[in-house]
């Protein structure tokens, strides 16, 4: 590239930057995107995003899955995964297997990612200061849960002093019972809950698509209404419903846009929130 032209990437950058200091900004880091190949210089990149991000007066927060990670701990110890409706049934000892993933590995393996940057990150579970209170979603799922509340305080507090929260999206009721909480879900609660401008799906996909075989028919703006009705009709696939729906909710309660890209394109984040175009489907009013 020619100094003449990063200079306009950086011109067009600008307006985006000055719009957004201040903004926070939650980014869903998806574990098929980590479980990709490749995995390990897209986190490096994806790091490298967040934490220029941040440097830029943006306030990030990270929320993460595992489902990829957690489906390979469970084979490596012999217990089959099994799934009902696209949700693993997860009974005790596979919710001690998510917690041991998601927070003790998924979870520093981005906080330590990022901090190769600069010591911004800092690993939470929704455990922590009942960031994320769960409630049973079905009993025939065993400790899978839904978002009953979020309380973002821990959060708000992190980010006063300018560090990355990263959020692994395990909850607990009101007696302390721990439950697995789709991040998808959660990424959105969090994201109205906080008040973000934009809530961002880096996944293993290009956006929303109208038929999901075919990359040209990819949306790159739509509007809640216009996103409703495609869910209805049936044109949403089950593996971009959980995205869908957190969408909506997160756009329909006050969050200013939401994003779904592909997070194997090398820093898909910064072109979709710094470029005029995008890179994936963006939900607003």
């Amino acid at each position: 590239m020619t100094p003449h032209a990063k200079a306009g990437v950086l011109i067009e950058a600008l307006p985006y930057i000055r719009r957004f200091w201040g903004e926070t900004i939650v980014v869903k880091y998806g574990g098929n995107a980590m479980a990709a190949d490749g995995g390990e210089a897209d986190l490096a990149s994806f790091a490298g995003d967040i934490v220029l991000m941040r440097s830029v007066g943006m306030r990030p927060v990270v929320v993460h899955g595992g489902g990829p990670q957690i489906g390979e701990m469970m084979r490596r110890l012999g217990k089959a995964p099994e799934f009902v409706d696209g949700l693993r049934v997860t009974d005790a000892e596979t919710l001690d297997i998510a917690r041991m993933v998601l927070v003790g590995k998924v979870n520093r393996d981005l906080v330590a990612a990022i901090n190769v940057h600069a010591p911004l990150a800092v690993g939470v579970s929704g455990e922590d200061a009942a960031i994320l209170t769960a409630s049973a979603r079905d009993p025939a799922l065993g400790f899978v849960g839904d978002v009953a509340a979020v309380n973002p305080d821990l959060l708000a507090r992190l980010m006063a002093e300018d560090l990355v929260p990263v959020v692994a999206t395990i909850g607990t009721d009101g007696a302390g019972q721990a439950y697995n909480i789709n991040a998808d879900t959660a990424a959105g609660a969090i994201a109205a809950a906080v008040g973000a401008a934009k809530l961002v799906y880096l996944t293993d996909v290009d956006g929303i698509r109208t038929d999901k075989t075919d990359a040209a028919t990819r949306i790159s703006e739509i509007t809640p209404d216009a996103l409703e009705a495609l869910l209805a009709d049936g044109t949403i696939g089950e593996g971009m419903i959980p995205k869908v729906r957190s969408c909506l909710a997160a756009v329909r309660a006050g969050v200013g846009s939401a994003h779904v890209l592909d997070g194997r394109t090398a820093h898909a984040l910064l072109l979709e929130i710094f470029t005029d175009e995008g890179v994936g489907t963006m939900v607003h009013s």
